[in-house]
């Protein structure tokens, strides 16, 4: 089993500079802190051909285009993981709109739980760059 845990951050100012409609005209910086509050991901592979990912709802499912996390679907199928894993997320606070930044530290380790559950290696700047993308890109957060 994997478990990685990431930091809650608290953003001071210029937190509108992640917005695409800003970054890409002009250059920005966020001030900011990690707080000692953590989310985790687990990641453990099952004995069968499906997919159960819990969080605060619980998904079993057969295929990745099922899922309905939007952040874990498209994580799958970005790092060509289809089946046979189990994916659990726990947070020491309530996360939904906490301004915590929760969904990017989610990603974040999921991502790394997944890269490791794949035995491979991710570098800080890969970790961040594919998170970002998987947020901004694919799911259209930001």
């Amino acid at each position: 089993m994997i478990i990685v845990r990431t930091p809650l951050r608290m953003s001071f100012v210029g937190g509108g500079s992640d917005l695409p409609s800003y970054y890409k005209k002009k250059s920005g910086a966020v001030i900011s802190t990690s707080v000692d509050k953590y989310v985790y991901v687990s990641v453990n592979k099952k004995f069968d051909h499906g997919i159960r990912i819990s969080y605060s709802k619980t998904e079993n499912i057969n295929n990745t285009y099922e899922i309905k996390h939007p952040i874990v679907r498209n994580a799958l199928e970005l790092l060509g993981i289809p089946n046979s894993i189990e994916i659990t997320s726990i947070s020491d606070i309530p996360s939904q709109g906490s301004g915590l930044g929760s969904s990017s530290s989610f990603t974040v380790a999921l991502i790394h739980a997944l890269y490791a559950f794949k035995a491979e290696h991710v570098s800080k700047q890969d970790l961040g760059r594919i998170s970002s993308h998987i947020e901004i890109d694919l799911c259209g957060d930001k």
